[in-house]
């Protein structure tokens, strides 16, 4: 018999006195620390308070917050602008990099542009249009099928657009691609990320791909990419002179890129704080060697004690051979949000390409034709690899990981699904009460063990991964919890018939090889939009 209940549950409108009291509390708590932001921003960035009115904070990421504000316009109406305070030890040149991606390729085609610039000492506010938006978790489930067509042909525009520039997003997700359902407008935004491509008419992410291999050269001592031809960007300056030279031209760069920005008192935007934090990463890593060296000196003398031509003996063992102590760290950006990175970046890849970008694209089409959202969800790169084998294969994995240089092991061979059957199970009638990630059908809680011979070995790679929550900084409402999409029963229309053009599309977006991807240009020309203008 059941232990009998202390207290008895509510029901209807019965309500505690002491949650309601508590429910308050926990909202003045959060306007009063809403109204301490926005007074902290403004003493900040005094200009701001004699063009806008702050209304709200709207969104909070990792390197800024957004803030909702409005401004008078001559005619009297009020415009509701966006405004996104960058945290002040964000670099100068991703600054800059993020505001000439939005002046030169944002402004149309579904790419958010910007408005102002403000600037006062080494706090930078970018004022954008405001894009009233739903929540992608929230309208998941009463999308019809044509809506769904829509979203994605507009994302493929955007991404075109952006590609075209050379640009790489490097965090395409659905926080990130803002839809008003309503208006029928799309706007992607946050180049925060972004890096630029071998040929990329962005000046500035030029600077940006070095900086970041510079820092990845002092974290790893420089050793390089085993296995490469080359670099994906320029090489870090060798000498003195060259770096002086490297700050001047991203400064000329700055400047030619017409993006107004109001100053303080202290000059340009890329002046002190970059050499201050250049000295301050020189110290980090300083004080890293010095910390490291006595534990990892007798591994090293092993480690170099070994023949190159060895093969490694560790694998499936509870122990890390000299051989794999030996190799040298690999130098690729691997930024983006979990659940999203393509096979590449989970690999450490290091010519990474606007490739990626679609893989991305392909994972937010998933979520649409299956329901479920988020569709991957990983605590590390390792279990993210193992997730995408247990969808499309693991042979087809450590086929594709071959074409760009990678070498996977899998303990267990693992069969690709198929996308229909997967989607459609996935989205059947049980989908009132749907999962937040995929939980592929016959897998038993573990994926089958995988590693990546290059860099890491791990005998397995559990199914247990935390719960990531995505971080917008467009984020609507004040929950913080996890919710649960609606049933698809809302608006049924078209999902009974979906096309084979939709999996075909899924298909080539997911192409596990970034050479053969489906591009963002022949995406839009694929049947399955031949009736979407």
């Amino acid at each position: 018999m059941e232990e009998p209940m202390a207290f008895s549950p509510l029901r209807g409108c019965d309500r505690c006195p002491a949650d309601d009291s508590l429910k308050k509390y926990e909202q003045s708590v959060k306007l009063s620390g809403i109204k301490r932001d926005i007074e902290e921003l403004c003493e900040a960035v005094p200009q701001l308070v004699s063009v806008f009115k702050i209304k709200d904070k709207i969104g909070e990421g990792t390197f800024s917050s957004v803030y909702l504000a409005t401004a008078q316009l001559q005619e009297g109406r009020e415009e509701k602008i966006a405004l996104k305070h960058l945290i002040p030890t964000s670099h100068p040149v991703r600054i800059a990099a993020e505001l000439q991606c939005l002046t030169v390729a944002g402004g149309q085609d579904n790419v958010m542009g910007v408005k102002y610039c403000f600037r006062k000492n080494d706090h930078v506010v970018i004022a954008m249009p405001y894009l009233e938006h739903e929540s992608f978790l929230d309208i998941l489930n009463s999308l019809s099928f044509q809506e769904v067509r829509e979203y994605m042909f507009n994302l493929f525009v955007a991404l075109k657009r952006i590609h075209q520039f050379g640009i790489v997003h490097r965090d395409v997700k659905p926080s990130n691609f803002l839809y008003n359902r309503r208006l029928k407008k799309y706007a992607l935004v946050d180049f925060g990320l972004a890096q630029g491509t071998r040929d990329t008419k962005i000046e500035l992410l030029k600077f940006v791909q070095s900086e970041a291999q510079q820092e990845d050269c002092s974290r790893n001592k420089c050793h390089g990419v085993i296995g490469h031809k080359g670099p994906l960007s320029r090489p870090a300056p060798k000498n003195v002179d060259q770096h002086i030279t490297t700050k001047t031209s991203v400064k000329r760069s700055y400047a030619n890129a017409q993006i107004h920005i109001k100053q303080g008192k202290d000059g340009k935007l890329i002046k002190q704080s970059k050499t201050v934090d250049i000295m301050s990463r020189k110290l980090a890593t300083k004080k890293m060697a010095v910390s490291t060296k006595a534990v990892n000196s007798s591994m090293r003398d092993s480690a170099r004690s070994c023949p190159a031509a060895l093969t490694c003996d560790c694998y499936g063992t509870d122990r890390v051979c000299s051989v794999c102590l030996s190799r040298r760290q690999q130098v690729a950006p691997r930024a983006g949000t979990p659940g999203f990175r393509a096979p590449e970046v989970l690999t450490k890849c290091p010519d990474q390409t606007t490739a990626i970008d679609m893989w991305s694209a392909g994972v937010i089409f998933l979520s649409l034709l299956s329901g479920r959202y988020p569709f991957y969800k990983a605590s590390d790169d390792l279990t993210a690899l193992a997730q995408i084998m247990t969808i499309r294969g693991s042979r087809e994995t450590i086929q594709a990981a071959k074409a760009f240089g990678k070498s996977i092991l899998c303990s267990k061979e693992v069969p690709a699904q198929d996308l229909r059957t997967l989607c459609e199970r996935l989205r059947g009638p049980d989908s009132a009460n749907p999962k937040s990630a995929v939980d592929p059908p016959g897998n038993t809680g573990h994926h089958p063990a995988a590693s990546e011979s290059t860099d890491h070995k791990a005998p397995h790679a559990p199914a247990s991964p935390a719960q990531h929550s995505e971080d917008s900084l467009y984020k609507r409402g004040s929950g913080g919890g996890r919710r649960h999409p609606r049933d698809r029963t809302a608006n049924p229309e078209g999902w009974d018939s979906v096309p084979d053009d939709a999996y075909d599309l899924l298909d080539k977006l997911l192409d596990l090889n970034p050479a053969s991807r489906i591009t963002a240009e022949a995406a839009l020309v694929h049947p399955f939009f031949k009736d979407v203008c």
